[in-house]
């Protein structure tokens, strides 16, 4: 086994080089997870991919390679996968935990997983977890432990795919993003049907769009979102990217408010105190740019679950947050 076949292929130069297939795909990252690849092959086939831009078909074989070496989901599955890997260095707090908590409120069961990259405590997400309500799982049956408790929960990438971080973290030495960013975003682990994504770079939306057809998911929506997560800016419309019932689908949410503020000029979490982030939620603060990020978010997620009116239900689960559940 061998990557050279793969590689050859990708770098024959103008006019001679190609894609791969989704099979092809799918053994090269099958050799690469199982670590039986030598490391400059992995490196070469990695950036040779960047440099041409990833396919569909090429993310649609990663993924399923990654999926066949991951533990199985051991209850019963989520309704929302919510991928979250973006670096977090152009934002403030991540508003968008408590628009998956205001979906798990509406009964739908919501998995959070992600990596965001060695960056200050003060900027993770998850650091930010806490003050969120959300708890952080240790492995996959702890996970679906708390989706039972809680309606949600957050899997770091190492307590299930230790291996797909190694891969990750090659950014550090290449000093690039690789296609693993973009497969971690359409993996869905737990198999849940509905998901939302969220990409930095435009041309990524369609690209995830048509990865999830491949791999026959029935509902995503893809955005351009704060920060490259599933975050709306809500003084600005925006494109959407997806598919409905396993069909391409695209739409357009508009302008929520007049407020024009960056997302990045926001606040910043407090590592282990009390934040502007909590209280919001709890009521002791008041930021409706802020809340408007929250609710549009959350209206487009309970959209992909397949609510109709789902700006009115976001507001309602909102306005009833302080009510047990």
């Amino acid at each position: 086994m061998s990557l050279a076949p793969y590689i050859h292929a990708l770098g024959r130069g103008p006019g001679r080089s190609r894609a791969l297939t989704q099979d092809e795909a799918r053994d090269a990252m099958a050799q690469i997870l199982a670590g039986t690849a030598a490391p400059e092959a992995v490196g070469a086939l990695l950036m040779l991919m960047r440099y041409r831009g990833e396919t569909a078909p090429e993310i649609a074989g990663f993924v399923e390679a990654l999926r066949a070496t991951l533990p199985a989901w051991p209850g019963p599955r989520p309704v929302l996968d919510w991928p979250s890997y973006a670096a977090g260095r152009s934002r403030g707090l991540p508003w968008f935990l408590l628009s998956a908590r205001l979906v798990a409120r509406a009964g739908l069961p919501v998995l959070l997983h992600g990596w965001n990259g060695p960056q200050a405590p003060h900027a993770s997400i998850r650091a930010a977890l806490p003050a969120a309500g959300i708890a952080e799982a240790k492995d996959m049956e702890d996970a679906a432990r708390l989706l039972t408790r809680d309606g949600i929960a957050y899997l770091p990438l190492e307590a299930f795919a230790p291996r797909a971080l190694e891969i990750l973290r090659l950014r550090e030495i290449l000093g690039l993003r690789s296609a693993i960013n973009t497969v971690l975003r359409v993996m869905n682990p737990a198999g849940a049907p509905a998901a939302v994504q969220g990409v930095f770079h435009p041309p990524y939306r369609e690209l995830q769009a048509d990865a999830c057809a491949l791999l026959g998911q029935e509902s995503v929506t893809v955005i351009k979102g704060g920060g490259g997560e599933f975050e709306r800016h809500p003084s600005k419309s925006i494109a959407l990217f997806g598919l409905r019932a396993g069909a391409n689908w695209t739409g357009e949410a508009p302008a929520l408010c007049e407020e024009t503020r960056r997302l990045a000029e926001l606040p910043e979490a407090e590592p282990g105190g009390a934040t502007d982030f909590a209280k919001l939620w709890s009521g002791a603060h008041e930021d409706p740019f802020a809340q408007a990020i929250v609710l549009g978010t959350a209206e487009l997620a309970l959209q992909t679950c397949g609510f109709a009116e789902a700006g009115g239900i976001a507001q309602s689960l909102w306005d009833s947050r302080a009510d047990p559940m």
